[in-house]
């Protein structure tokens, strides 16, 4: 019987660069790649200032990019169905404006322009084997893998940080997508074996051991088929409520809101924003739990619980869940999973499960099944092992 937990297909970078040659009649000036991420717990709590816990994935977007020396920026991309160029003149990139999915890529110039760096266009190709519409953060691994390359191939030197603060910019003003820093960070930050305890607040990145293998375990991600979108309207106004909820708690941001007495003080909001805000608040406080677990050395099968109790809370407070990605969540656990949450921004995406090794076909096949009785979507499964973030790789 064929295995259902699959590897995706890895990105072809010699297949690419010949790509661009016949693009754009030359050969490019490097490659780059940057990862999608699987957030482990603390979903919508990054644009409240609270803690998230993301690792950057195997799976990549690479992107083989020349400097240009006018303003214009080409782009084409193989899995975007895109196979001829997209050109866009940086001088005529601005909020609001419509450059469909090279809004990623031409914001990424339009932000650094911004900030009084020396910009020219480029000509860019890219391929990518992060799933997208999973909650996997492909939008990012676009942004950040183009900043990476814009900044390296014009001098930039910038921080870590100032990257994927450019590949924020990009998605939050360009592309309309309001998402906060961590998919960003996680993107250009990542290293193996690891994940990334993010204090969005102070923008701080501590990183924690996170080698499932020499535990005997695995992280299943279950592509749940379900497409979700940030720039849809419910993403949007799950933030509009947080900070409603900021505005009429007295605080700056939802992270200053201590979960001791949390009962107590979340009386004084209306029932929506009451669960909203205990989202979000209880999701940043797991996120310290887990982190500590794992850097104590202790148990990581361990933090299950503490991956079921977020998806609890964020089907029935934070209500971003879908029946498709329940299914899926009750159908791991059932099966053996120590724990199962949704991860990403919600309405659909995937769901990640932390099992033993040796059951990550019988976790799978579960889920399978329950998609199957439930009429969804057959799930796609893979493996998530925690890498490094964007570099250049040629």
């Amino acid at each position: 019987m064929t295995a259902i937990v699959q590897t995706p297909a890895e990105v072809d970078f010699n297949a690419l660069t010949a790509r661009f040659r016949k693009l754009y009649g030359a050969a490019p000036d490097g490659l780059w790649a940057a990862p999608g991420r699987v957030n482990l717990i603390g979903e919508h709590t990054d644009y409240n200032g609270g803690f998230v816990l993301p690792i950057a994935l195997a799976q990549h977007t690479a992107v083989a990019v020349r400097r240009r020396e006018d303003d214009l920026v080409r782009v084409a991309s193989t899995s975007m169905n895109h196979d001829e160029p997209i050109t866009v003149s940086l001088g005529e990139v601005t909020p609001g404006g419509d450059y469909g999915w090279a809004s990623y890529l031409v914001g990424v110039g339009w932000a650094a322009r911004r900030r009084g760096l020396d910009v020219t266009g480029i000509d860019l190709a890219l391929d990518s084997n992060v799933p997208v519409g999973a909650g996997l953060s492909s939008s990012a691994a676009i942004s950040c893998g183009t900043a990476r390359a814009w900044s390296d191939l014009s001098g930039w030197a910038l921080d870590q940080e100032t990257v994927a603060d450019l590949g924020r910019d990009a998605e939050n003003e360009i592309a309309g997508a309001p998402t906060g820093l961590m998919d960003q960070l996680a993107s250009v930050c990542g290293r193996p074996a690891h994940a990334m305890q993010i204090d969005t607040h102070a923008v701080t990145i501590k990183q924690i051991p996170f080698d499932l293998p020499a535990a005997g375990l695995s992280l299943l991600v279950i592509d749940s088929h379900t497409q979700h979108t940030h720039a849809g309207g419910e993403y949007a106004e799950r933030r509009h409520s947080c900070q409603e909820a900021a505005l009429q708690l007295g605080v700056h941001e939802l992270r200053e809101v201590p979960v001791a007495d949390l009962a107590t003080t979340l009386d004084k909001l209306p029932p929506l924003l009451r669960r909203r805000a205990r989202h979000v608040i209880t999701d940043s406080a797991r996120v310290e739990e887990v982190a500590a677990l794992l850097t104590s050395g202790d148990d990581p099968r361990r933090i299950g619980s503490l991956l079921n109790a977020s998806h609890a809370s964020m089907r029935d407070d934070f209500e971003i869940t879908a029946p498709s990605v329940d299914a899926l969540q009750e159908a791991a656990v059932a099966a053996g999973a120590y724990g199962a949450r949704m991860t990403g921004g919600g309405f659909g995406g995937s769901v990640i499960a932390l099992v033993d090794r040796e059951r990550s076909e019988t976790v799978a096949q579960a889920c399978v099944a329950a998609a199957a009785a439930g009429g969804f979507a057959t799930p796609s499964v893979f493996e998530g092992v925690a890498s490094g973030g964007a570099a250049r790789v040629r």
